[in-house]
């Protein structure tokens, strides 16, 4: 058997393993859908919110689908805010075709999410993990309760798919196989830059015993996710004069940067105030990410727990706690470290109903516009 073929059988064992996860997840979204529309018709009959007709592109599908049909033109100044990796991809398979943008998205995004499923696999597996934490690892990817964005036409599976398969590049000392997981990772959305920051801490970590050419090679793999967020800063900067515009619009919608132990501060206070139902309900979820993020430190190298930190951080630097569940769902290490808590049958299955649960309550409610994917 040739090496090609060795490597063609093993993609092959992987997909088989993690399809059961990828296909579950998939009915769940097609359960909420059917949860929204009868509780939309019961509520106001006739009235349904728009998000239930936009299907698999409601929220932020719908920008990435009028950028891959007219560009940043076509969107105006507050469509910068969404990375151009994405509807590129979905331009360019689409051939000029823009009556399939829609499906093409959404096409790109599930094979995107089936392909990060393998990667977190094969991550587990060789940080020496075992079959079940690989397995339990995959379940819980699938099922995490803002997961059911990787069905939808939304850029983070493309995201989370070259950030996980670049630290498994990473964790293998594949520095090409690195610089390019970082170009696609900020190229898809803003927090992809932050690869470079694990891509500097491992470089550190065997820069004694690393050769002159692994020296070059990863010190291009820390600039790779920089220059391709640059790139396009700078893009935007020469089409609309202000190349920060991107964080800026996202400014005006999150609220202004503010420190993240303060804004978990006034959220334990929302908990008991008029806000319990708003932002104090993202708290809950914050205590835990927190709780799995010093975990991680424990259980991963540092450079995973770094990465989760960083993505944790500027989630909660927001005013405004919106999709903070799909923002931590990007601190993917913190998943990682459930499933190695979880190793008994009884909390494995626990998790795994409260994540489904959730999985297909917040789905639900984003089609009903109650939620902010």
């Amino acid at each position: 058997m040739t090496k090609l073929q060795k490597t063609a059988r093993a993609a092959v064992d992987d997909v088989v393993k993690v399809l059961p996860a990828w296909l579950i997840a998939r009915v769940l979204v097609a359960a909420a859908y059917v949860v929204a529309i009868v509780v939309a018709d019961r509520l106001t009959p006739g009235g349904r919110p728009h998000q239930i007709d936009e299907g698999l592109l409601a929220w932020d599908g719908t920008w990435y689908r009028d950028i891959t049909l007219g560009g940043y033109s076509r969107t105006g100044v507050e469509g910068v805010r969404f990375f151009p990796l994405f509807p590129l991809l979905a331009r360019a398979l689409g051939l000029g075709t823009t009556a399939i943008a829609g499906p093409l998205l959404v096409v790109i995004a599930n094979a995107c999410s089936l392909a990060l499923l393998v990667f977190v696999r094969r991550l587990v597996l060789f940080e020496g993990k075992s079959q079940a934490a690989a397995s339990r690892s995959v379940w819980y990817m699938a099922l995490f309760p803002a997961a059911f964005v990787f069905v939808w036409g939304y850029a983070e599976a493309l995201m989370l798919a070259a950030v996980v398969g670049g630290f498994l590049a990473l964790r293998r000392r594949l520095w090409m196989w690195v610089a390019l997981a970082g170009v696609v990772a900020a190229a898809s959305r803003p927090l992809g830059v932050l690869f470079a920051v694990p891509v500097a801490i491992e470089l550190a970590r065997s820069w004694p015993r690393a050769s002159g050419r692994e020296r070059v090679w990863a010190i291009g793999a820390i600039s790779a996710p920089i220059a391709a967020c640059g790139a396009y800063l700078l893009w935007v900067r020469s089409e609309f004069g202000d190349g920060l515009l991107p964080f800026r619009i996202q400014d005006d919608l999150r609220g202004t940067t503010i420190n993240p132990l303060s804004r978990v501060w006034d959220g334990l206070a929302q908990l008991f105030g008029p806000e319990r139902f708003g932002d104090g309900l993202h708290i809950p979820f914050v205590l835990i990410f927190v709780a799995l993020l010093v975990l991680t430190f424990r259980h991963w190298p540092v450079s995973y727990g770094v990465f989760a930190g960083l993505v944790l951080v500027a989630a909660l630097s927001a005013q405004n706690l919106n999709s903070l569940e799909r923002y931590a769902l990007n601190a993917f290490p913190i998943v990682l470290t459930l499933a190695l808590l979880t190793r008994d049958d009884r909390a494995d299955r626990a998790v795994l109903a409260v994540s489904a649960g959730g999985f297909v309550a917040l789905a639900s409610l984003a089609w009903l516009g109650a939620y902010v994917p």
